[in-house]
């Protein structure tokens, strides 16, 4: 059940994002494990109200996901406004990893078992996507990237530096590797 596109009231605001803050908390610390009235216990509020916000799981980890993408999507738009193209690439690249680091339920949220319904935020996913083909795009035109690399295969990058996420920092060293091998050779 996707949020009626009316807004919400400020009472309904506050639990919204209560339960998200809940959820986020709880899903960074235990994964899939964590149930819904457990989340509702965490925010303070009645299961019905969470379900009156969130039918299910999927739809709560998607509101997840779209609470972060409308951050990316801003970092992406700042991204995209750097003249050099490896510049604008590598600022969304770093700057999406940097995010999602902070971010446990995030990450969770898009790597965990449980796949997100996408449908819940399509404007979100639908914004940040065209923003990152117009700067892969840039990128493969000026030779800075391999000139077979397409937006998905960012994707592919973020997806895995998320799965090498420890407390050392190791992703960035998976990140600096993969950078070497999807450079164009007009670097």
């Amino acid at each position: 059940m996707a949020v009626s596109e009316r807004p919400l009231r400020a009472d309904a605001r506050r639990n919204r994002e209560s339960v998200l803050d809940a959820a986020g908390e709880l899903f960074a610390q235990r994964g899939d494990a964590v149930q819904m009235d457990e989340i509702a216990e965490r925010a303070g509020l009645g299961v019905g109200t969470l379900y009156r916000h969130f039918a299910d799981k999927r739809a709560l980890l998607a509101a997840i996901i779209g609470r972060r993408f409308e951050a990316m999507t801003a970092l992406a738009r700042d991204a995209d406004g750097a003249e050099e193209p490896w510049a604008a690439f590598e600022t969304l690249l770093y700057g999406y990893l940097e995010a999602a680091e902070a971010d446990a339920a995030f990450r969770f949220a898009l790597l965990g078992p449980e796949k997100p319904s996408w449908n819940d935020i399509a404007a979100e996913k639908t914004d940040f996507s065209a923003i990152t083909e117009r700067i892969v795009r840039r990128a493969v035109a000026a030779g800075r990237l391999r000139e077979d690399f397409r937006a998905e295969d960012f994707v592919l990058v973020t997806r895995g530096a998320m799965a090498n996420m420890t407390a050392d920092g190791a992703w960035r060293r998976h990140v600096a590797l993969l950078l070497e091998g999807i450079r164009g050779t007009g670097h």
